[in-house]
């Protein structure tokens, strides 16, 4: 029959990791890390968290067994545990998207409006092997140093304005980002056709990309 206590222990052990979940911080945490290692600092940064609430909530991700720690020198660096931890971040973020109906609206209102043409990973790889399409990856230089899609072209979305000339006016874009909840690709697609040129964007990103086993460049470190 098994004992009671022991089941209990169990059970309360396997609830470490939901209770690490359990927090919005700590999620948009595990998606910055989903692109890559960072340092505390980075991360606080981007994210915009003060230093110590940053610290606490890695803190809590890696007594969860979700992150894990390298010394470089003085800094320290987070990653991610492994791909399970980025696969049982993006399956929260569709069952959320299923099931809880304030998720969509919530999505909506900091995505904006649907006026942007979108693609999936299959198209996207038939334009580039036709040779029709550019892929630009619109995140910001030290994911795309982290990782990338092959072949991708990187101009972070601040600097996209600025650096229209780069991109060759006779074709298609297809811009991406982190994942299918990341703004930057919307706002490039936006930008870009304001600007008279022609772009589409991934309808997810890296994340969705690299977990579906598709090939990525990754920095030597």
């Amino acid at each position: 029959m098994g004992d009671g206590a022991a089941k209990t222990e169990l059970f309360e052990q396997l609830a470490r990791v939901g209770k690490a979940l359990g927090s919005g911080k700590r999620l948009e945490l595990l998606d910055l890390l989903a692109q890559g290692p960072r340092s505390v600092a980075d991360l606080a940064a981007v994210a915009r968290f003060g230093l110590t609430t940053a610290s606490s909530h890695l803190q809590a991700l890696k007594r969860a067994g979700l992150v894990t720690t390298t010394r470089h020198g003085t800094t320290i660096e987070y990653a991610l545990a492994g791909d399970d931890v980025a696969a049982l971040w993006l399956a929260l973020r569709e069952v959320a998207a299923r099931r809880v109906a304030d998720v969509r609206p919530a999505a909506a209102a900091y995505l904006g409006p649907e006026d942007t043409e979108e693609i999936d990973r299959a198209e996207l790889l038939r334009r580039v092997s036709a040779g029709t399409a550019i892929v630009l990856d619109v995140r910001p230089a030290p994911e795309y140093a982290a990782a990338h899609i092959p072949g991708a072209v990187s101009i972070p979305l601040d600097e996209l304005a600025g650096r229209l000339e780069e991109i060759p006016a006779d074709q298609e874009v297809v811009a991406y980002c982190r994942g299918a909840l990341c703004v930057f690709s919307h706002d490039a697609v936006r930008l870009l056709a304001a600007r008279g040129r022609r772009a589409v964007r991934l309808v997810d990103g890296f994340l969705e990309w690299q977990l579906a086993g598709h090939p990525v460049d990754v920095h030597d470190r």
